[in-house]
């Protein structure tokens, strides 16, 4: 069945939002048709635009972004909508982009692209989209807190009917029910009159004015004088650094979490500093750009979505460090590389003149960063697109004194060449072929690679192999979480014992990047995509291989035939590379569950890095709570810590449970704490992107809790007030059937129809706010079940 403007395709695949802006001085953004405001006009960027942060743009933002209509800011408005789906699974040819403020820059230049105008109401409102789905919202209501209609399709399950102007009327008439807001508690009536006077106005819009501060065109001018110098070295290292920084929020650090005043992204434009940004517009960072470019540092534009706020902080101690990094040892550049097939296809290539331990250590040192942008990158959209990784798994990092792609010249001229990536080639008969010859590529790698090892560490390893952070960085110990279609990661090893952890080398980590993030094409075939993901799936079987080194040598096959049950073993068979079962370890292990005491051992180790304590996951039966927080706190901590970490099989409501739930608890003198709660789905083996649900182990899915906001997109939310806890866990404790689980929704859920939702979904990016503000940004809401 088709539907509405404001929905979701299938095999959908990532997110992004590729912004491009002007000049770091005064900036305005690109330019408007002219259309002039009244004195009685409502302002958009004072009246309009609060409206839509407020009850549109939980669903239009990023490459996601119903019929593409991305209300971030006032071009995507002007832009208008689209037919045509960013995300198609099904996709045989590559498609020419439609990145905002990248692919067109003019109202005219969208038009001939097939975008049309929402608010276009020159011939009276009945021609204006935007009102027509808006009034169409205004007619039907549904009744507070309940459940909606079981024919209103919501989650990535919508098709996208995407109707223009004239087709509104036959939308309208097979969609009663389905104007704007989407199924949620709509419009007030001031608002949706303030939308009107506008609209019948012309609707003036008007660019957004961005002043950097003095502060921070310092940094701008330092950074692009940096990225900038013409000699041979600094222009190799300037490249290999926008690869790696174009999908980031950059932003002035002064060593604390405060808000920053503006965020800002580095491109490659045709014009040099002190002239307004003209962007190179390639399909991927490392195409092929102009004979002369520069990099330029631009404020974002618009408002900010959580899904694609990918921060990194810059200063003047970060830019020393960098020049460090890259410039402290003698190493030359004879010519410069290309940006052909062979050079996209394969960094460790095309980068070699630059040290190995700079490029590695420049990514450790911002890992949570890195790790972010496989996630919120524009891959990570989409069941297809997780389907190869655990729901929940750890990450640590491989000592770059102990790496031996670092310190071992031979061995990295060796294995250099089987480092490349597939997915240049995006033919649809390029992916059998392809897939073959980079996959025996990796094979042949892990090969070399266990030879390597067995002769220069033929101990094994030990604790001092891995990352100690140099001492005090936390990035050392991150945590993953999957939630069916999209993922999460943060920095601190939370939750139980994980079944995986991945121990990550630089190979490992640059390839991952490369693959996900830099030779993605979001515009891509199926044939692309397919690459893409298939290849991600040899790297998880790396990372775990590594992890296996440092098992007890005759427990590595038990452990891996647990990873690998079932269909697992198939796999297993005919495409990865066979484990390391002779080389030893140099770590003690006293247990028959080797893979629980590594990670019990990683808790004790690197304790003094762990970001986030876990007490609530892993509790040891009497202190389930946070030290340093509020007696009302530590209660919270200790009654909900029962329903954490528990299995299905023990806890029957677990088998009801969405994803992502964020529970708003009340404490009784007004106070607020907010805990993400994960639902972690366990499988047979996580080999395949098809087919998950024959995988799944419903038994021994689990419950993971802790107090923050850890999610883009949360499926649902609870609202408890402090002397409720007990009786909400008394509740979710009895739950054994669908109607036991609805009456827990009825007496603590909050629908999407519930009169203050927005005010307890805003209420999230409030919390990230207060606690955590260069990561704050409105979260989404498409994936918002109706429970």
């Amino acid at each position: 069945m088709k539907n509405h403007w404001d929905s979701h395709g299938p095999f959908s695949l990532g997110i992004l939002f590729f912004l491009l802006c002007a000049l770091s001085a005064p900036v305005t953004s690109a330019p408007l048709p002219p259309k002039y405001l009244t004195n009685t006009s409502p302002n958009y960027h004072d009246d309009i635009h609060p409206i839509f942060e407020k009850k549109c743009l939980a669903c239009h933002g990023c490459y996601d972004a119903p019929c593409q209509l991305k209300l971030e800011a006032v071009e995507g408005l002007d832009r208008g909508a689209s037919k045509k789906n960013v995300y198609d699974g099904a996709r045989t040819q590559t498609i020419s982009p439609t990145r905002l403020f990248k692919d067109a820059q003019t109202t005219a230049q969208w038009r001939d692209k097939g975008f049309y105008s929402v608010i276009d109401s020159t011939s009276g409102l009945q021609d204006s989209l935007l009102y027509q789905m808006l009034a169409l919202g205004k007619k039907h209501s549904f009744k507070p807190n309940q459940k909606l209609p079981d024919d209103i399709v919501l989650g990535l399950a919508r098709q996208n009917e995407c109707p223009a102007p004239d087709e509104f009327d036959d939308y309208a008439e097979s969609h009663p029910m389905e104007g704007m807001p989407l199924a949620v508690a709509g419009l007030t009536d001031s608002e949706f009159t303030t939308i009107r006077q506008w609209l019948e106005q012309g609707a003036p819009l008007e660019p957004k004015i961005i002043t950097p501060t003095n502060e921070e065109q310092q940094l701008i001018a330092d950074w692009e004088a940096f990225l900038n110098q013409r000699d041979l070295k600094h222009q190799l290292v300037a490249r290999w650094l926008y690869e790696h920084l174009f999908l980031a929020h950059l932003y002035l650090d002064k060593g604390q979490d405060s808000k920053p005043a503006h965020f800002f992204k580095l491109h490659r434009s045709s014009t040099p500093p002190g002239e307004p940004i003209k962007p190179v517009a390639t399909d991927r960072p490392n195409g092929m750009p102009p004979e002369n470019f520069w990099y330029r540092i631009a404020p974002v534009p618009g408002t900010l979505v959580h899904k694609t706020h990918i921060t990194f902080g810059l200063a003047k101690a970060k830019l020393a460090r960098t020049k460090e990094h890259f410039f402290s040892t003698d190493w030359s550049v004879e010519t410069l590389p290309g940006y052909g097939y062979e050079q996209r296809a394969n960094p460790f290539v095309t980068f070699s003149a630059i040290p190995a331990r700079a490029r590695y250590q420049f990514m450790l040192d911002e890992a949570e960063y890195f790790v972010r942008t496989f996630i919120r990158g524009p891959v990570c959209r989409g069941q297809v697109a997780t389907d190869v990784i655990r729901d929940h798994f750890w990450a640590v990092f491989q000592a770059p004194e102990q790496d031996l792609y670092i310190t071992d010249n031979n061995y990295r001229a060796q294995v250099s060449d089987l480092l490349g990536l597939p997915g240049q080639d995006d033919d649809l008969l390029a992916l059998g072929p392809q897939w073959l010859k980079y996959s025996e590529k990796r094979n042949d790698y892990l090969k070399a690679r266990k030879q390597a090892y067995g002769t220069n560490k033929p101990k094994g390893p030990d604790w001092d192999s891995l990352w100690d952070g140099d001492g005090d960085n936390r990035n050392a110990l991150l945590t993953i979480f999957r939630h069916h279609d999209n993922s999460s990661v943060r920095k601190g090893l939370i939750g139980d014992l994980p079944l995986t952890t991945w121990v990550m080398d630089y190979p490992l980590f640059e390839r991952s990047y490369y693959n996900l993030v830099v030779n993605f094409n979001v515009f891509g075939s199926v044939s692309h995509q397919a690459q893409t993901r298939l290849y991600f799936d040899l790297i998880r079987n790396g990372a775990e291989q590594n992890t296996l080194r440092y098992l007890p040598a005759k427990l590595r096959q038990l452990v891996l035939a647990n990873w690998y049950q079932n269909t697992g073993k198939l796999r297993l068979a005919i495409s990865y590379e066979s484990v390391d079962t002779d080389l030893a370890t140099s770590i003690q292990f006293d247990t028959s569950t080797p893979m629980n005491e590594f990670n019990n051992n990683l808790l004790v180790q690197f304790a003094k890095l762990n970001a986030r304590p876990d007490p609530i996951n892993r509790c040891d039966g009497e202190n389930c709570q946070r030290p340093n927080v509020s007696a009302w706190k530590q209660d919270a901590d200790h009654i909900l810590s029962s329903i954490s970490s528990r299995r299905a099989a023990n806890l029957q409501a677990v088998n009801f449970m969405p994803e992502v739930s964020m529970i708003h608890v009340r404490g009784n003198k007004g106070e607020q704490e907010i805990y993400s709660l994960f639902r972690n789905r366990a499988h047979t083996n996580v080999a395949f992107m098809m087919g998950e649900s024959l995988r799944y182990q419903p038994p021994l899915d689990t419950l993971t809790l802790y107090p923050g906001v850890l999610a883009s997109y949360p499926n649902f939310m609870f609202l408890v007030q402090e002397d409720q806890l007990q009786a909400f866990v008394t509740q979710m404790e009895a739950v054994k059937t669908e109607k036991d689980f609805t009456e827990l929704v009825d007496a603590y859920g909050i629908r999407r129809t519930h009169p203050e939702f927005w005010q307890y979904f805003h209420a999230l990016n409030q919390y990230l706010e207060k606690h955590e503000p260069t990561q704050a940004g409105i979260l989404d809401m498409n994936r918002y079940e109706n429970l």
